[in-house]
């Protein structure tokens, strides 16, 4: 069969139809953006101590002075004891408010005085979460653990939503799982509102993140398969982004505005709500649909493109073969064992998977660490996620401009530097260690939004979203393993930081080993990969069948009318 992208060239890379599906997978991005960071405000745990119980009668002065003062690199009323209530209420007959020095000096208000455990339960902070389902459910103290295991089965589920996305994508076809994560986000985020307990909540909040990328990451495949030229690379590389990051920058403001945690969980139904009756909009892919044999629907597909393009279509389209015989030799299904069959694409899918973890640990432990900054906690993750836009922008001009190599050693290298230089900082020069943070963040952001692109162009047309699944799920092995990342402090307070920065050098270790895929043709079939470095031999007529030399030399020649290929 021709090639796909010279048997569409008739459509152009700017139509109205390019247009429509430019936008609409845009939008279709957003109820995944949206959701992303919901395990912070959802999850968020206020100031808070041992309660005292009104019948306690004591004055707010002794109150104050039940709870013990503790050093947690700076001074702070503990979180999770108090004195023995009954003593302080003996000593809280000497007079309505306990002695000056006592709470001057943070000592007892008294001698003898033994610390217990919260028994009344505790009291929150309301100044910027009302509620949250730590506050609701007291994860906190000895319970403290199930907060990080909730955010961990969230991950997980997104893990197990790209393992399974992935091979139905590319079995039944992308639009249905794209439509059906949208419709996983919107439903899950209805029924987590009315979660009765932590157990329950966590459950349902597992099932929320099993649609949360899968939505994403078809949007993604989608548009690279029906948009080519520059269009690809703009989609790809900047607008999708953008659209990604711009979701996530409503969550913080939707949070602002709605301080109850159930009610902030009805709002996350809505954009995918809003997004459903796309289905009737966005098409199948039809080079998914070439790959599967199924040229009829494929040309039914392009036909109507050109309709909406105002061009004239060729009588045949794809002219090598005819759709009678394609039925007859319809290929197998491939599945993720199909990743690891021969040595070279083992190589490639093996090294992305490390890569894909490594930059998404680094991603979230940072998102994680920079999220607790002092000060107004909306207003920071807001400008936080605002940093990942000038790395979008950055990574679509390397895109365009640059071998895909070459980008992503460099945006990682600079992030992997920042952050172990920030151990020099982080004591003493607070503008210089936040500079390097955010340096560091815009380094993997824009290392990622390469990845992204590179990830796609490596591998072929009958196994790509299954391939792009699984290295989302490898990611979302390193968004779990994230929210453990913090308990590293208790080791060493620079330990997070280092672990962080040197993930992110070891991604660039590895990304030497792959191939260069910059401006050549998308590879359609396993045999049509670029070689790995290590696995690449001098190529003789007398070693390769005729055909098969035919078909490595038109996917290794350069692409006409692509600045960037994807």
């Amino acid at each position: 069969m021709q090639d796909y992208e010279e048997a569409v060239l008739f459509l152009g890379i700017w139509g109205p139809f390019q247009r429509r599906i430019f936008f609409l997978l845009c939008l279709s991005c957003v109820p995944c953006g949206y959701n992303l960071m919901s395990v912070i405000f959802l999850l968020a745990t206020p100031s808070h101590h041992c309660h005292i119980p009104a019948h306690s009668n004591l004055s707010q002065g002794w109150i104050q002075a039940s709870i013990p003062v503790q050093e947690v690199g700076r001074l702070e009323r503990s979180s999770c004891s108090r004195y023995e209530l009954d003593a302080v209420k003996n000593l809280s007959a000497l007079g309505p408010t306990p002695d000056p020095d006592w709470i001057q000096n943070h000592s007892a208000p008294g001698p003898g005085l033994k610390l217990e455990e919260c028994k009344d339960g505790w009291s929150y902070s309301t100044e910027y979460y009302p509620s949250t389902v730590v506050t609701e459910f007291d994860l906190v103290c000895s319970e403290q653990w199930k907060q990080p295991l909730t955010s961990f089965f969230y991950f997980l589920g997104g893990l197990c939503g790209c393992f399974v996305s992935g091979q139905i994508s590319d079995r039944f076809g992308r639009k249905p799982v794209l439509f059906g994560s949208i419709a996983i986000l919107s439903v899950f985020s209805i029924t987590v509102a009315s979660a009765p307990s932590w157990p329950i909540f966590t459950v349902l909040f597992f099932l929320l993140g099993v649609g949360q990328i899968a939505c994403y990451i078809v949007a993604f495949v989608l548009g690279s398969e029906i948009l080519v030229g520059s269009t690809r690379v703009l989609f790809c590389s900047l607008f999708l982004p953008f659209t990604y990051t711009f979701a996530m920058m409503l969550m913080p403001g939707a949070a602002y505005l709605v301080r109850s945690w159930r009610h902030l969980s009805l709002t996350m139904a809505v954009p995918g709500l809003a997004c459903l009756p796309l289905w009737w909009m966005v098409p199948e892919s039809p080079r998914w649909l070439v790959s599967r044999g199924r040229l009829l629907e494929a040309e039914m597909v392009l036909r109507s493109a050109a309709l909406e393009n105002r061009v004239e279509a060729p009588l045949v389209i794809f002219s090598s073969e005819t759709p009678e015989k394609v039925e007859i030799q319809k290929p197998e299904p491939l599945s993720c064992i199909d990743l690891l069959k021969t040595v070279n694409i083992r190589h490639v899918t093996i090294t992305l998977w490390l890569i894909w973890f490594s930059m998404n640990l680094s991603y979230f432990g940072l998102s994680f660490s920079m999220s607790s900054l002092d000060g107004n906690p909306f207003l920071n993750y807001f400008l936080i996620t605002a940093v990942e836009f000038p790395a979008y922008i950055a990574s679509w001009v390397a895109a365009c401009k640059l071998p895909r190599r070459f980008s992503f050693i460099s945006f990682s290298l600079l992030g992997a530097l920042a952050l172990l230089f920030l151990q020099l900082t982080v004591n003493g020069h607070p503008a210089i260690t936040l500079s390097l943070v955010l340096l560091g963040k815009f380094g993997v952001m824009a290392g990622s939004g390469v990845l992204y692109i590179y990830t796609g162009e490596l591998f072929p047309t009958v196994i790509r979203n299954t391939a792009m699944s699984s290295c989302a799920m490898f990611s979302r092995l390193g968004s779990a393993a994230s929210t453990y990342l913090l308990e590293l402090a208790t080791v060493h307070e620079l330990l997070p930081w280092i672990v962080v920065g040197s993930l992110s050098l070891l991604s660039v270790v590895l990304c030497i080993f792959l191939p260069e895929t910059f401006r050549q043709l998308l590879p359609d079939t396993i045999p049509q990969m670029p070689q790995a470095h290590c696995f690449r031999r001098p190529r003789t007529s007398s070693t390769l069948p005729e055909d098969e030399e035919k078909t490595k030399d038109q996917t290794m020649a350069p692409e006409i009318i692509c600045t960037a290929r994807l």
